[in-house]
């Protein structure tokens, strides 16, 4: 954790409510950092239906390995997390890591280690040392508490230098629920499906299959649209959890994601995704502004998306932004070097509500100091129309400072 806090940091953190059915206890194993928590474990005290989606990197963690195998059983008893240290690159060690987790896990709570998940984040390639925390699980299951949120996202972050929490509610056939979710990620942040890791909570019953469609669904216009450096982590996994507590007031059981019955919780939860994955971006590493680039009039949906990707991910593009420069020319280099459909002559931008380019030239009102007013700004709208079509997509990103080579020049030293 870096010594000050992000600029763009919420001013004031949501008050996070127990949620029935889980319980959560932190621990100081010593991984990588001192003094501070850096194991939490999740503890359903009935079985929980789960959900997951993780990173498409060709070279994940163990623990997102042994997710993927646990997964189809559709079943969560415990969760177990590790900062400092990702697991990622560790082969066979790695594996024994996450089994050694798994057994003293399963032994803890009393259940499979099929009904274990696992996720580490933090330094690639140094084996982890799982006798450090497993030795803690049996006293972290007894300590485990249901008012916890907050110490619970503080015990997943790494360079992030505030904890993410978010929570909702909805209704399912008039029954209320509640949706908690925390996230942690400031770094090697390009999402391929989800962000470094993020675990969400609801005391709604619903089955695995429905809760993995929502899930899967929920994550493309939030997670899957936020971007830090471009930079996709062997560790992403985001996962869901239905604990089934509010059948104790009358909610039936939702066995697939097309019940209508699921349209306010469907809503809830791609709000709480969009709010975590945007503390996120918020929290980029070395972050001063954030930029929500909205591309339209693109060939399709999945065009407009790699356009916007394709500003957000520019470092002259996020340089620009850092600088407070109104260089809409980078935007322009962006859009031409995507891949996709674009005619220079039908290209509009603008940085806020300010129009700065139009029909393939500056615009002939434009205004320097206009511009460059928005930005100024903490967060700058940049939108650009490209003239083909009907697809739109919006993603967001931050700048590029100087503190971001700072924390990734030594961040293993």
């Amino acid at each position: 954790m870096s010594g000050s806090v992000s600029p763009l940091a919420p001013k004031t953190f949501v008050s996070m409510p127990a949620l029935r059915g889980v319980r959560m206890a932190t621990a100081s194993a010593g991984i990588k950092y001192k003094n501070r928590t850096d194991v939490l474990m999740m503890v359903f005290d009935k079985p929980a239906a789960v959900a997951g989606v993780f990173t498409r990197s060709k070279c994940p963690s163990a623990p997102v390995d042994f997710c993927r195998a646990n997964l189809p059983g559709g079943i969560a008893r415990a969760v177990v997390v590790n900062s400092g240290n990702a697991n990622a690159f560790t082969g066979v060690k790695g594996r024994k890591a996450t089994a050694l987790t798994a057994k003293s896990a399963a032994a803890a709570v009393g259940c499979s280690e099929s009904e274990i998940f696992l996720a580490s984040t933090g330094v690639i390639g140094e084996p982890l040392d799982a006798t450090k925390f497993s030795g803690v699980l049996d006293t972290l299951y007894s300590d485990a508490i249901d008012d916890f949120w907050f110490e619970a996202a503080k015990a997943i972050m790494t360079t992030d230098t505030y904890p993410k929490v978010a929570t909702r509610t909805a209704e399912i056939g008039g029954v209320a629920v509640s949706i908690n979710g925390i996230a942690k990620g400031a770094g090697m942040i390009a999402p391929d499906m989800a962000t470094m890791l993020s675990f969400v909570v609801t005391d709604a019953d619903i089955a695995p299959a429905a809760l993995q469609a929502m899930l899967s669904a929920g994550v493309d216009p939030t997670f899957n649209s936020m971007t830090v450096d471009s930079d996709t982590s062997t560790s992403d996994t985001l996962m869901l959890f239905a604990t089934g507590a509010a059948a104790e007031d009358g909610q039936v059981r939702v066995e697939t994601a097309d019940d209508p019955r699921l349209a306010s919780f469907r809503a809830a939860l791609n709000d709480l995704l969009k709010d975590l994955a945007l503390q996120v971006v918020r929290d980029g590493e070395g972050a001063t502004k954030m930029l929500e680039i909205t591309v339209t009039g693109a060939e399709s949906d999945a065009a407009a998306k790699t356009i916007a990707l394709s500003i957000a991910n520019s470092p002259l593009v996020k340089t620009a932004a850092a600088g407070e420069d109104a260089n809409w020319g980078r935007i322009v280099m962006a859009v031409g070097k995507s891949g996709e459909m674009a005619d220079r002559d039908r290209l509009a931008i603008w940085f806020g509500d300010v129009r700065v380019a139009v029909n393939g030239e500056r615009d002939a009102g434009y205004s320097e100091e206009a511009a460059s007013n928005v930005m100024k700004k903490q967060d700058i709208p940049v939108k650009v129309e490209i003239g083909l079509g009907n697809g739109t997509a919006t993603v967001w990103t931050c700048d590029l400072t100087k503190e971001y080579v700072a924390i990734n020049g030594d961040y293993r030293s």
